[in-house]
C-alpha cells in the first residue's frame, strides 16, 4: 500500500471531498481565530488549506510521512511549518497548538492509539475523522463490494481503525483523552463520467489503488465494467455522496 503519489492524483482521488470535508471537520473541532493548530497526515493539503484560511498560515503547522504529498502541501500553502513525519513521533514540543486535527489518517497510523496519544500531548483538543467505508463512502464501498464478487479474496477496508460507528471513541478513550463527542459528516464529491470515478483507481493510493494495480488486466477489466454497470454506467456528471466518522477529545 501507497500514498506516495502527486498532489494532482490525490486531489482525484479522495482529495475531491476535501473541500466539503475540510470545512466540516474544522467546525467539529471548533477551530476558530486566535488559535494555533496542526493537520497531521495532511495529505497533499486539502485540510491545511482550511486551517490557514481560519487561521493563518503563521498559526498552522502540518505533517505527513509521504515525501510527495509534504512537497505538494508546502507548495500549495506557502508559510506553513511542514515536516516530514509520522503521527507516532511529533516533532513538537507539548502544547503547542490548541487543536490537532486528522483528517482520514488514523486507520493508516502504525499505532492508533500511540498516534492520537502524541497528538494529544501537542495540543489539547484532538479531532479525527475516518471514512464510513462499510456503507457510508460510496466510492470505495462499490468498488470493494464488486472486488469482493470478482475476487473471494479481496482485502476491503470495512474493518480499518475507525472506520464504524463508536471506533473512534474508543480509540480517543484508550489514548486518554475525555469529554470525547463522536457524530458524522455527511459530505460528496462530483464526478465528470464514469471515466473520473475509475480512474484515480490506477493511481495505486492507498489500499483501493495498490489492489486494482495488483491485478492483470484481465481481472482489472472485469472488475472497471461491473464498477461501471453497478453505478448505472453514468456518463454525465454525477455526485457521489460520502459519509465520515469523527470524533473529539481533550486531553
Amino acid at each position: 500500500m501507497s500514498f506516495e503519489a502527486s498532489g494532482d492524483h490525490y486531489d482525484r482521488w479522495v482529495g475531491r471531498y476535501l473541500p466539503e470535508l475540510a470545512p466540516a471537520l474544522a467546525d467539529a473541532a471548533g477551530v476558530r481565530p486566535g488559535q494555533r493548530a496542526v493537520d497531521i497526515g495532511s495529505g497533499p493539503g486539502g485540510l491545511t488549506r482550511e486551517l490557514v484560511a481560519r487561521l493563518g498560515a503563521e498559526n498552522v503547522a502540518a505533517l505527513d510521512p509521504s515525501a510527495s504529498f509534504v512537497a505538494a502541501c508546502r507548495e500549495r500553502n506557502p508559510g506553513v511549518d511542514v515536516h516530514l513525519g509520522v503521527a507516532e513521533q511529533l516533532p513538537f514540543p507539548n502544547r503547542s497548538f490548541d487543536v490537532a486535527l486528522a483528517c482520514l489518517v488514523v486507520p493508516f497510523m502504525r499505532d492508533a492509539v500511540l498516534g492520537v496519544r502524541e497528538m494529544a500531548r501537542v495540543a489539547p483538543v484532538v479531532t479525527a475523522c475516518v471514512w464510513d467505508y462499510g456503507e457510508g463512502m460510496q466510492m470505495l464501498r462499490v468498488f470493494w463490494e464488486v472486488a469482493a464478487a470478482v475476487d473471494p479474496n479481496a482485502p476491503g477496508e470495512a474493518r480499518l481503525v475507525g472506520s464504524s460507528a463508536g471506533d473512534l471513541g474508543r480509540v480517543f478513550g484508550e489514548a486518554g483523552l475525555h469529554e470525547i463527542e463522536e457524530g458524522a459528516l455527511d459530505v460528496g464529491a462530483q464526478y465528470e463520467d464514469f471515466d473520473d470515478w475509475w480512474e484515480p483507481f490506477t493511481f495505486g493510493i492507498g489500499p483501493a489503488g495498490s489492489y486494482c494495480i495488483s491485478l492483470d488486466d484481465e481481472h482489472r477489466a472485469a472488475l472497471r465494467e461491473e464498477c461501471r454497470r453497478r453505478l448505472g454506467d453514468p456518463r454525465a456528471p454525477f455526485r457521489a455522496p460520502a459519509r465520515a466518522w469523527y470524533a473529539v477529545g481533550r486531553a
